[in-house]
Order: C-alpha cells, then sequence, then structure tokens
C-alpha cells in the first residue's frame, strides 16, 4: 500500500515508549507530527530541537510531537535503546513530546517504505480526521504548519504539487538506485568469475548510463589500465577522465582523476611516462588554478596533496614539497579542524613531506607549529 496525501494514517506499533504515555491511537481533533530521527543522525538531532519549539509554540492548537526513534544502531534491541536512554538523558531535558522506541523494522515497513521515505529526519503529519497530510524534512514544517493549522494547506494546490514533486523525486531515487546495485552487482560477478572482459565491457556501459558518478569512471579506468593492462583501450579513458574532471568543475573529479595518475598503489609502471604525465600536467594546472597556494580560501589539504605526488612522481620535488607545506598550513583555514581529524591528516601530510624532501632540504617551519 502506498503511502501519501490523503491516506489513512497507519497505526504507530513500537517496541517501547521511552517519554509520555503510549499512543494507542491517533485522537480525531488532534494534529499530529509524527517524526523519524536518531540520535546518530546529525540532521535528526537539530530538527529534533526545533520540534520541541513547534510543540510548545503548538501546544494551544491541539497539535502533538510523537518522536519515533526507529533507526537507533545496536546489534541487539537493548544496544540500541541503550544508546537512545543515554543520549536524552545528557541532551533531552528540553523534549517536551512523547518519545518511542522501535527496532523491529515495523515502523518503517508501515511509514517509510509505502511513503518512498529512505532517509531521516522524515516526518508526517496527520490530520484532525487520521489522514496523512504532509510527508518530508521536519524544516519545511515552519512554513507548512501554520497552513495545517488553520485549515488551508490540505486543499491547496501547493499542498498537492509538493506531494507530486516528493514522489516523483523518490521515484527517480529508486531507479537510481537499482541501477547502480545493478551495474555493481554486475561487475562483482564478472571479477569473481576472474572475467576482466566482460567486467570492462559492463564497465563501459555503466559510464553511459551513469555518466556523473565518478567511481563508475574510476573503475572503468582501473580495468582497461590494472586488471587487462590494454594500453590501447586505457589510455584513451585516462584521458578521457581527465578531460571530464577538468569540463565538470568539480575538484572531487579533479583530485580523483589526478590521484589516478599518480598514486602509487595504482600500479602504472607499465603505462608510458609520457602520456601519464602529459595528461597529469593539464589536470594539475587545473587544480592549482582554483586559487595560489597563499589566497584559496578553501581546504588545499586534498587537492594539495594529490598535485604534490603528482609532482613528486614527474620529478619536481620542490614543487612537491611547497605544496604539501601549504596543505599543512591550511588544516585550520577556513575554520579550526577537530583535533582527531586533524592528527590523521597530519600523519598523512608530514609522511608525503619526509618522501618529497632531500636530504639537503630546510625542514619546513611550520611543521613543529601545526603538531601543536
Amino acid at each position: 500500500m502506498n503511502l501519501r496525501m490523503e491516506s489513512p494514517a497507519p497505526p504507530i506499533r513500537v517496541e517501547s515508549w521511552v517519554r509520555g504515555e503510549p499512543l494507542t491511537n491517533f485522537k480525531l481533533g488532534t494534529l499530529y507530527i509524527v517524526a523519524f530521527w536518531a540520535t546518530w543522525c546529525g540532521g535528526c538531532v537539530a530538527e529534533i530541537s526545533h520540534l520541541a519549539q513547534l510543540q510548545e509554540k503548538y501546544d494551544h492548537s491541539a497539535v502533538e510531537v510523537v518522536a519515533v526513534a526507529a533507526s537507533e544502531r545496536g546489534s541487539t534491541p537493548e544496544e540500541a535503546r541503550t544508546h537512545l536512554d543515554a543520549w536524552l538523558t545528557k541532551n533531552g531535558s528540553e523534549l517536551n513530546f512523547r518519545i518511542a522506541f522501535d527496532y523491529s523494522g515495523n515502523m518503517k515497513k508501515s511509514w517509510m517504505a509505502p511513503s518512498l521515505s529512505s532517509t531521516i529526519p522524515t516526518s508526517f503529519v496527520i490530520d484532525r480526521d487520521g489522514r496523512v497530510v504532509f510527508i518530508g524534512h521536519p524544516m519545511q514544517l515552519y512554513d507548512v504548519l501554520p497552513k495545517l493549522v488553520n485549515g488551508t494547506w490540505r486543499t491547496s494546490d501547493e499542498a498537492k504539487a509538493a506531494d507530486a514533486e516528493r514522489i516523483a523525486e523518490a521515484e527517480s531515487e529508486m531507479r537510481e538506485k537499482a541501477r547502480t546495485q545493478a551495474f555493481w552487482g554486475k561487475i562483482g560477478l564478472a571479477l569473481k568469475a576472474r572475467d576482466s572482459s566482460t567486467a570492462l565491457s559492463a564497465a563501459k556501459e555503466g559510464v553511459t548510463i551513469m555518466p556523473d558518478d565518478i567511481n563508475v569512471h574510476l573503475v572503468h579506468e582501473d580495468l582497461a589500465l590494472h586488471k587487462i593492462h590494454d594500453m590501447q583501450t586505457g589510455l584513451p579513458v585516462m584521458r578521457q577522465l581527465a578531460r571530464d574532471a577538468v569540463e565538470k568543475q568539480s575538484e572531487l573529479w579533479r583530485v580523483q582523476a589526478i590521484r589516478q595518475l599518480s598514486n602509487p598503489a595504482e600500479k602504472n609502471s607499465d603505462v608510458p611516462h609520457s602520456d601519464r604525465f602529459a595528461i597529469g600536467k593539464d589536470l594539475a594546472e587545473h587544480i592549482l588554478a582554483l586559487g595560489s597556494p597563499e589566497g584559496w580560501a578553501g581546504r588545499k589539504f586534498l587537492s594539495y596533496v594529490a598535485v604534490a605526488q603528482y609532482c613528486f612522481e614527474s620529478g619536481d620535488n620542490d614543487r612537491a614539497v611547497e605544496l604539501a607545506e601549504s596543505a599543512v598550513k591550511s588544516l585550520d583555514d577556513p575554520k579550526p579542524m577537530p583535533a582527531e581529524q586533524k592528527a590523521h591528516y597530519l600523519r598523512l601530510l608530514l609522511a608525503a613531506l619526509a618522501k618529497y624532501e632531500d636530504e639537503e632540504a630546510k625542514p619546513f617551519s611550520g611543521t613543529k607549529n601545526a603538531l601543536a
């Protein structure tokens, strides 16, 4: 059964109620907001506090919020419930509504799946007659809820258009997910059977079907160059990946493409150096053109490290050191990085610097300060 606007609301069947009295059925005359969330979901945590504000604001308008924790992580229901209880003890003192816990999957099966909702947070609004009148992200409620309370939303063209758009987007995502799963399944079976030719054919088809998925392009190149070692096929694929990376104006594409050219793990030793470095030169120039080492406002530790490795592989050690040093300096720019994450990237960057610097090179003056 599909769950959409004007559908009867499914029952709430949960394993336990953490806060408030159990809700056995939706009371006629009351408007309910049923919000699916989890404590590990950053967006959920932000919205759950906003729902408390909405509950307080509309408390005298017969509006009730019901938060359903149906995606808590844990190897057992007890472990998941413990995580939820601990979070609520620490952070949930201001939450002024019912909170339910369900590890069984029943709520997902009866609410999320039929409505084509695949992500959290997701909110359902049940009108005063027990019918679903809104499905979507909780942040949309700031605009929608006043119209629901005054009775103008349900019959509006805006409501019908919003529901139709939500369904169209969900169906499109489902088709894309099915295509992706079919592609990786076909690739996996071929590789398991050691049938590189079939895998390469599937990858080529995948690039046509999913042209904006960088991972499909990467596996296409990897199969051609590193599995089959077909230079006649692989070099054009590598060149096309580089051209696509430049044309898409995507830092992710550029970084991934240049890593394919210079990452030692890619085993490019059998790829002609002249071809490999000619392709990399153009990519490196486009990445660095995003801004000067000292002036670009974005973080440089990802893109500059990739270019630094290319420079090192191509014999320009000085440039590699310069870029790696710039990447170290950028770890807290434009804003400080969490200490654990910073320590991780510093280890990688300093290891790279140690490799790039020759025996006579002076120690990088910013290294000790960066470690502080």
